[in-house]
């Protein structure tokens, strides 16, 4: 189960890379847009837009990443604070609200992808895209969430009975 963790790990640093490749890419895009217009060359129509889908994308595939080095909102002031058996039972609790969370988001998002591509919806804006495309990216993000969830509760399974002190930002 370790390499199977490892590899998973590796597969969501390379979601982070392309990531920050994309965020890089949209810097560069944004920076060509303003500079063809001061040099009234036009500029690039479709920026906006694909700045806004490059947004969306690397908010989607970040989010495992972030959930697995602990970098999520997280409040553990309770968790300090209450006796280390209730705080295990309470780490429990919220990873199997947050598994059960995602796995609604990825049913959710896999049927308005399917719907969005059975009626066959385009997103009629500067470009002219499939909706679905879009929309498939919503699942598929929350399935690698859920699959952290099972990892993340694998790892306090193995645990001292107490507040997790892996995956968080500070102990």
């Amino acid at each position: 189960m370790t390499a199977l963790s490892r590899a998973y790990g590796r597969l969501l640093d390379l979601l982070m890379l392309a990531a920050a490749l994309a965020i890089l890419a949209m810097a560069l895009m944004i920076g060509a847009d303003v500079a063809l217009r001061n040099l009234r060359l036009g500029g690039l129509p479709w920026s906006n837009e694909v700045s806004e889908y490059i947004l969306y994308l690397v908010t989607l595939a970040t989010a495992p990443w972030l959930l697995r080095q602990g970098q999520h909102i997280r409040v553990d002031i309770l968790l300090r604070a209450v006796p280390p058996r209730l705080a295990y039972a309470m780490e429990w609790i919220a990873d199997l609200a947050g598994f059960g969370c995602a796995l609604y988001f990825v049913l959710y998002g896999g049927r308005a992808a399917y719907a969005s591509w059975a009626s066959g919806a385009i997103s009629l804006k500067t470009l002219v895209l499939p909706e679905w495309w879009m929309l498939s990216a919503l699942p598929a993000a929350f399935l690698l969430v859920a699959v952290e969830f099972v990892f993340r509760m694998l790892r306090l399974a193995q645990s001292e009975r107490g507040p997790r002190s892996d995956a968080v930002s500070v102990s």
